[in-house]
């Protein structure tokens, strides 16, 4: 055996143990569902993610699995690798709560129709672990919630003043008395 078959079969070692650890029998489900199609792929996920990543010192699983929650939402389109991490993200100890923070949080950077869209994942973990916490408020705690669109409700909902630039007809403009 050379030097680079030893070392990636340590890799590969190493990242067994790993995935068992964080994914229990979810990643492994993934891994044989490549088995058929790309081998070698699956071996690579294996030894690079979870062998070479995942078994780094500098964060612990609990951690890893918070970042790779928050990136995967952010994705936006990577539905079936999130609901994996939502599982894995159980495994080494998140809560389902905090688990639904990270993606309300996403929501900040990536935007409310993909933290919405992903919010969709966190279903199974209602079913399997119990029921969900009940749903964000939709509307800003600070904004009133208008009762009809009439003009008097408009204006006594709305800010009077954005600062020294007032939105008029589509275009920025100071607002009067300032330059």
């Amino acid at each position: 055996m050379t030097p680079t078959q030893q070392t990636t079969n340590e890799r590969f070692e190493r990242g067994l143990r790993a995935l068992a650890e964080i994914d229990g029998q979810a990643g492994k489900k993934v891994i044989d569902a490549l088995a058929d199609i790309a081998p070698e792929f699956g071996r690579y996920l294996i030894e690079f993610p979870f062998g070479d990543i995942y078994s780094r010192q500098g964060l612990d699983l609990r951690s890893r699995e918070v970042a790779t929650i928050a990136a995967l939402t952010a994705l936006g389109n990577a539905a079936p690798q999130l609901k994996v991490h939502i599982e894995a993200g159980l495994n080494v100890g998140l809560s389902r709560d905090e688990i639904v923070e990270v993606i309300m949080q996403m929501a900040v950077y990536a935007g409310f129709s993909i933290a919405a869209q992903n919010s969709s994942s966190t279903k199974p973990i209602s079913t399997a672990s119990g029921s969900m916490p009940p749903p964000a408020r939709r509307f800003h705690p600070a904004i009133p919630i208008r009762a009809s669109r009439g003009p008097s409700s408009r204006n006594a909902t709305r800010p009077t003043s954005i600062g020294p630039l007032r939105r008029h007809r589509g275009r920025s403009r100071a607002a009067p008395g300032r330059s």
